[in-house]
């Protein structure tokens, strides 16, 4: 009798698992090189500070400035640069925000995650966007 309550709710639960890994979201880290080297590298290219290369800082220093969501020096927050609002507010002047227009904030902030621990100090492929 235990045998036929416990196999339902085995396959309840396997069931749980498997939406709750169909929901997950993989990052595309192209896609993440793509807005980043058109959209940040462009803006911090002529500013005083120069380009910031994602080979410049290491995984750990990357998701903790991601995680801090602090720019400029806590004067902005990274966030409010991948915004659709962001995006629509330079998109007639730049290609990646106008392409990336419509997509979600939190996917085009997980790429732009794999893209710079990807291309960090101690990544796979340690980059620079010149």
């Amino acid at each position: 009798m235990k045998f036929s309550k416990v196999l339902p709710v085995a396959a309840l639960l396997a069931l749980v698992g498997a939406s709750f890994s169909a929901q997950a979201y993989d990052a595309d880290w192209k896609r993440g090189r793509v807005y980043y080297r058109s959209v940040c590298t462009s803006c911090h290219v002529a500013s005083p500070i120069g380009s910031i290369n994602p080979s410049t800082k290491t995984k750990a220093d990357w998701a903790a400035y991601l995680k801090a969501d602090k720019h400029a020096k806590g004067k902005d927050t990274v966030s409010r640069y991948v915004s659709k609002a962001y995006r629509a507010s330079i998109k007639s002047g730049n290609k990646a925000a106008e392409k990336y227009a419509d997509t979600p904030d939190q996917e085009l902030m997980e790429d732009i995650k794999a893209f710079l621990m990807k291309g960090a100090k101690d990544g796979d492929a340690p980059a620079s966007c010149s």
